[in-house]
């Protein structure tokens, strides 16, 4: 079963909440998972793993977070041709749009996008997390 790199940035708790949620679904699956925030990872460790699950909420006027998980993802952007990729995060207002630009970016990245991007109006609930799992263990399988 697959390496998984979990990398996520989270504000209020929300996206951490879902990435542990994530992370326990592709566990019972039977993956390994190396679970970080942003700010533990060097992009270039981006290429030792084929699956790569990417959380963050939206921010602002529907953008990724613009310190940390922005730039994160722009220097990883070109290193994620023919590989596996989950995304998914929180949003607080609007239709979480910030997530269909995302993903399109990942598309055209040339990275192979599991299912849409995972999104929760603000804090999951139980059954929200219970759909965190199983998508979790839904991308293991992947």
């Amino acid at each position: 079963m697959a390496n998984i790199l979990l990398v996520f940035w989270s504000g209020t708790g929300n996206t951490e909440i879902m990435a542990e949620k994530v992370k326990e679904g592709m566990e019972k699956a039977g993956a390994s998972v190396d679970m970080r925030t942003v700010d533990q990872v060097d992009p270039s460790e981006v290429n030792n793993f084929d699956k790569i699950a990417f959380g963050c909420p939206s921010m602002g006027v529907e953008t990724l977070e613009e310190d940390e998980f922005e730039p994160f993802f722009e220097a990883v952007e070109g290193s994620l041709s023919g590989k596996k990729v989950a995304l998914f995060g929180s949003y607080g207002w609007g239709e979480g749009e910030w997530m269909d630009a995302w993903q399109e970016r990942t598309i055209a990245s040339g990275a192979k996008l599991f299912e849409e991007g995972f999104k929760v109006n603000s804090t999951p609930s139980s059954e929200e997390e219970e759909r965190c799992v199983e998508f979790g263990e839904g991308f293991a399988k992947f």
